[in-house]
Parts: structure tokens; sequence; C-alpha cells
């Protein structure tokens, strides 16, 4: 059998296409990603050169695969389901184009920013829309790992979570963080947020038991994991306050308080944290060796070079000039 280009890692594996000839691409894809490794049947693209690309991180016992791949369909038939020999569900994050996911007798759209989850024991259909480059995130969840949490059966997949008005954000939130940040984090940290973002999928189908929402644990870490990520967006923004993060996030100033005094923080500490570290791997990029510190300072968002200079020197022990010529 025909396989992939692979490059094997200490916390990955990724397949590429691109070093095929571009008369064999598909049938690369078809042979070694999917009915080998994913237990898929993809159908025949109308385009000739067909540019695929994966990327598979462990996450505990589940998975996130990272697909690239130009418009085609793919279909899981009852022969790959035979020869799967693990159920689980796929919970999909739409990151560049569109799809629809047929299961059964119900159908889904998913957008850029959507999610969306079904089963691997059932047949279904994925429509790849229009375009050559399309992506998205999906995380493999064994099937037992989801259950465990629910207080019954569920029936009804495939399932847009993100449109739950509950916990939908906040499940898109945290399949974005964990998507953008899973190889920068330590694999017990990966695996925390993978058992937040189970813990409000199940919230999600467990409709009967919303009352209690907003005391859930996980409900708390996925909106600090929001919050988290609302500021990093704006670090270079000066005079960040908690006003505007919180309605970024759609909570109170006053739970945005709470979160951090759950970690053992506060707001302004953390905002300062990050953008001293931001100046701290700037001063250490060649890109910027020319550029003035105080210049790099502004750019982080500080507006007091003496008070930028005092708080960087507490934090890294010498001075901004000190850490950019290596002597710490």
């Amino acid at each position: 059998m025909a396989t992939i280009r692979g490059n094997e890692g200490k916390r990955q594996r990724s397949w590429t296409t691109a070093g095929v000839e571009p008369g064999e691409r598909f049938s690369y894809y078809r042979e070694a990603i999917c009915q080998a490794f994913m237990h898929l049947t993809p159908e025949a693209p109308g385009c000739s050169d067909f540019s695929a690309r994966l990327q598979n991180i462990p996450l505990g016992e589940g998975a996130l695969n990272r697909v690239v791949f130009p418009q085609h369909v793919v279909r899981r038939s009852l022969r790959d389901i035979a020869a799967s020999s693990r159920r689980c569900f796929y919970l999909n994050l739409k990151l560049v184009g569109r799809c629809s996911i047929l299961q059964g007798d119900s159908e889904i759209a998913l957008s850029p920013g959507q999610v969306g989850l079904f089963a691997s024991d059932g047949t279904f259909a994925l429509r790849h829309g229009a375009g050559q480059t399309l992506g998205a995130a999906s995380f493999w969840i064994p099937a037992e790992k989801l259950i465990s949490r629910l207080p019954s059966p569920f029936q009804g997949v495939p399932l847009r979570l993100s449109d739950d008005p509950h916990v939908g954000q906040l499940i898109v939130e945290t399949a974005r963080t964990l998507n953008d940040k899973i190889l920068r984090m330590g694999e017990a940290e990966a695996e925390r947020i993978f058992d937040i973002l189970l813990d409000l999928v199940a919230l999600s189908l467990s409709r009967k038991r919303l009352e209690g929402i907003g005391e859930s644990s996980s409900v708390a870490d996925a909106v600090m994991l929001s919050v988290c990520r609302s500021i990093d967006a704006r670090l270079r923004k000066p005079g960040l306050r908690v006003a505007e993060i919180a309605a970024a996030v759609r909570v109170s100033e006053r739970y945005v308080h709470v979160l951090f005094a759950r970690t053992g923080t506060r707001f302004a500490d953390y905002v300062m944290q990050r953008r001293l570290d931001g100046v701290a791997a700037d001063l250490r990029d060649p890109t910027y060796r020319s550029r003035e510190i105080g210049d790099i300072a502004f750019d982080w968002g500080f507006a007091d070079l003496s008070h930028f200079a005092r708080r960087f020197k507490q934090r890294f022990g010498v001075r901004a000039s000190e850490w950019r010529s290596g002597q710490a």
C-alpha cells in the first residue's frame, strides 16, 4: 500500500501529500490517511491536484486531528465501521470553509467557528464545500469518555453544539484554546482542558439538568479560558480594563475578578505578566534586534517606561538591556 510521507514527533504524527506526484495525491490520501488511519472512505474529487495534510496529537485516550484539504466528500461506510476497533464521537471545530454532516435522518451545516458532534457507529457523509484549502480541528472522543458523563443515554446526532444558548460559546472557545495551544501546553494541562471540553459537551447534551449550570466548575474553568484568550488578543492595547474583557466574554466584571481569585492572582497581575513575557520574548528575537527597547515596550501596551523598567527587573531579575544581551 502506498503511504503518505510522515513525520514522527514526541507528541504528534503528521502526513502530507506535498511530496507526492499530483496525479497520485488523492490515492495516497485515501489509502494512508482515510482508510488505514481514520477508517473513512473519501470520494474522488473533481480537482486533479489534491493537496492534503493531517496532524494527529494524542489527548490522553482521545486525540486531536487537524486536517486541511480541498473540496470533497468523505463517507463512513458499514465496512469502515466494521474495521474500527473502538466506538467514538467526533467533535469538529470548523476552521476554514463550510461543510455539512449527514447522519441518519439528520443533517447539520458547519461554518467557521461552529462545532458539531457526530458518532462513529453510524454511517455518515461529510460534504466539504467549495474551496482548495478547507480546514477543521476534529477531536476524537472515546465513546465511554463522553457517555460516562451523561445521566442517561442520549440520541440525536449529528448536533451543532455551538448553537446551545447556555454553553455553546464556551464549547467553541475551549475547543479553540486547545487547538491553538495544545503543543505549547504540557500533556497534563492539555488533558485537563480536554476534560473541561467533554464536561461542557455533556452539559449541552444533558438538557434537562441545566438549572445548576452556573455553578459547574467546568463552566468556570471554560469561562476563565475564554477570559484569558480575550486578554491575550488585546494585550497590546494600552489601558486594558476588566470591563472590556467582561463585555467580550459576556460576564460581569465581578465574575472576572472571582475567576482570577480562584487561581490566586488578579486581573492586573495577569495582564502585567503576559505583557512582560511578550517583551522578553521580543528582546531575544533577532528580528527585533535593531528596535529600541522602549518601542518594544510601547508595542506591548506599556505607557510608562519607568514603570515598565521596574516591573521587568522585578520579574526577571535583570534590566531589559541585560536580558537582551543574554546576561540572564
